[in-house]
């Protein structure tokens, strides 16, 4: 009899109690206390079993759940007698800053002290132990006040530590999950260096001047730089997506999510699962699945982008949307089905995000919406390089989830933009004009990078805008994007898919120059002659095209106005 399927459920003594699904993910347990690492910092995307391995690790660890070893009973870690007798035998601190999503650092700050007041609420029995001084007592009920100084914050996990080592003879294992979530919401909005102060003083008395540490373990979706915020962590293990280290704790092989639809009586489904959510890689180890979208289908029965769906990805999307014109092109080729070369830097610098199109692709591996297919190694090219990934979306999941953000950055105007799409495919030029100086009046600060306005470098507002055509128009359109043909690069191009119905239209983008050009019509003239002379024409021709069905249109800007022609 197949097992219920419990949603969103990360307390692992709930699911063992239940007796709800569950794959055996307890060699995680026998691997990481083998390792001997201090601290170690563990980055998956959202949705990958995190948070109930660390509670899973807590259970086993924790001297608050001593004698609840029969939690373990049949799975892997309880056959060695060497770990059952470590069962419930530390003091255990447990953190999660899953939670901690403010938009602003006052907010953000105040959450985290929230979140050590709760720590302390949760040991008050230490308050009246003769293991604590007079000053410690007093630190104790600073830390349980609505207001908690920087320097009593910071210090929080390094003085419980010692009072557990002073209350129980032994050192601490400290779990903080999700430790970087206050860092994303502080690069999207805009509190980046007060947050790294912040963290960088909290971290360092916890996991590296803590005298009363036995081992750490940290998770995340992505390594912040250490100069950021583990300048001085030098005992930091640091496992990625690329790391061959627990790359089977986390997620679900092939092999577990076949068995678990047999158990459910959904085998015929397998390759369609494969389709939909397969794609993750850890290491050397492919075909790894996200827990959470196996979980749902194995409930449901039903495909659906469950993983992309579970919550914001603001992060993702203000980096495509604002990002230079290199960035959009490749994002297009890989919402196509294409693969992108980039190297990669798996310590994510994120003030580098708004420039460094490499720390662009390095977050978006790390959060899982990216795979590396392959790379090359430094024996493979020149000295003073750095060595360059192939990487596409991970999945259909993946894919849709960008299609569907995409069309939502058009929906504040979204009747506009339909209806130019219906005036582009009509040929209708006056339609055209009114419609696209509307959706250019609304959308063009949203593509806007904050250094250059979008109202003097367009590239981003049509790049974005070319997106959105691939989203609404590639049924029927081939659409590429500063490519080469005839004798230079154009702008846009849409190759019918039938070209005997519907005709081959290009697309020129030009910003009016004040010096050369009287008018936004010299501009639009300008933009044609270039099609003409640079023959772009050329490659719809050769696809069979008919010239007779070709349409060309040049595009003229001058700060949000702009002239089709």
């Amino acid at each position: 009899m197949a097992r219920t399927v419990g949603i969103g459920i990360q307390d692992f003594a709930k699911v063992i109690e239940n007796d709800y699904f569950y794959v055996d993910k307890t060699d995680f347990i026998r691997e990481w206390w083998e390792s001997g690492d201090d601290v170690t910092l563990i980055t998956r995307p959202r949705r990958f079993g995190k948070t109930l391995n660390m509670s899973m690790v807590e259970h086993f660890f924790s001297v608050d759940h001593a004698g609840q070893g029969g939690l373990f009973e049949g799975l892997s870690v309880w056959r060695d007698e060497k770990y059952r007798k470590l069962q419930g035998t530390y003091p255990v601190i447990s953190l999660s800053f899953a939670r901690v999503k403010e938009v602003n650092y006052q907010d953000t700050r105040a959450k985290i002290c929230e979140i050590l007041r709760n720590l302390y609420t949760k040991y008050l029995f230490l308050r009246e132990s003769p293991v604590l001084s007079g000053a410690d007592r007093a630190y104790f009920d600073r830390m349980l006040e609505q207001e908690i100084s920087n320097t009593d914050a910071t210090s929080a996990l390094y003085q419980m530590s010692d009072y557990l080592y002073r209350y129980y003879g032994r050192k601490v294992i400290i779990l903080l999950d999700e430790y970087d979530t206050p860092m994303q919401e502080a690069y999207v909005h805009g509190f980046w260096d007060e947050i790294v102060a912040f963290s960088r003083s909290l971290f360092n008395s916890a996991f590296k001047t803590n005298p009363w540490l036995e081992r750490a373990i940290m998770t995340g979706i992505t390594r912040v730089s250490k100069e950021s915020i583990f300048s001085d962590l030098n005992n930091l293990k640091v496992v990625t997506a690329t790391s061959d280290e627990y790359a089977i704790s986390f997620g679900f092989t092939e092999q577990e999510v076949f068995a678990a639809l047999e158990e459910c009586g959904l085998s015929e489904q397998k390759e369609q699962v494969k389709h939909w959510y397969d794609g993750f890689i850890f290491g050397q180890h492919r075909d790894i699945y996200n827990p959470w979208s196996i979980l749902n289908f194995l409930d449901t029965g039903k495909f659906a982008a469950y993983w992309a769906n579970t919550s914001s990805n603001s992060l993702a999307g203000k980096l495509i949307r604002e990002g230079s014109r290199a960035i959009k092109e490749k994002f297009e080729a890989m919402i196509k089905g294409e693969a992108i070369l980039s190297p990669i830097d798996e310590q994510i610098v994120y003030s580098q995000l708004g420039g460094n199109e490499g720390a662009v692709w390095s977050l978006l591996l790390a959060s899982g919406y990216l795979k590396v297919l392959s790379s090359e190694s430094y024996l493979d090219i020149e000295e003073g390089e750095e060595p360059k990934y192939e990487l596409a979306l991970t999945n259909l999941e993946v894919k849709l989830m960008f299609q569907s953000m995409i069309r939502e950055w058009f929906k504040c105007d979204e009747t506009n933009y339909n209806d130019f799409i219906k005036a582009l495919l009509l040929g209708d030029r006056k339609a055209m004009n009114v419609y696209m100086n509307r959706v250019a009046l609304n959308t063009f600060s949203y593509f806007d990078t904050g250094n250059k306005p979008s109202e003097e470098e367009p590239e981003r507002f049509y790049h974005g805008f070319v997106l959105g055509l691939i989203v609404d128009l590639q049924r029927k359109y081939v659409i590429t994007s500063n490519r080469e043909s005839g004798f230079g690069r154009y702008d846009v191009m849409l190759e019918p898919k039938n070209p005997k119905e519907d005709d081959g239209i290009i697309l020129e983008f030009k910003v009016r120059d004040l010096e050369d050009e009287a008018t936004l019509q010299d501009t639009v003239q300008a933009a044609l002659r270039q099609i003409e002379e640079k023959r772009y024409a050329e490659q719809l021709l050769g696809k069979g095209v008919p010239g007779g069905r070709i349409r060309c249109y040049g595009f003229a800007f001058q700060g949000k106005k702009v002239l089709i022609g």
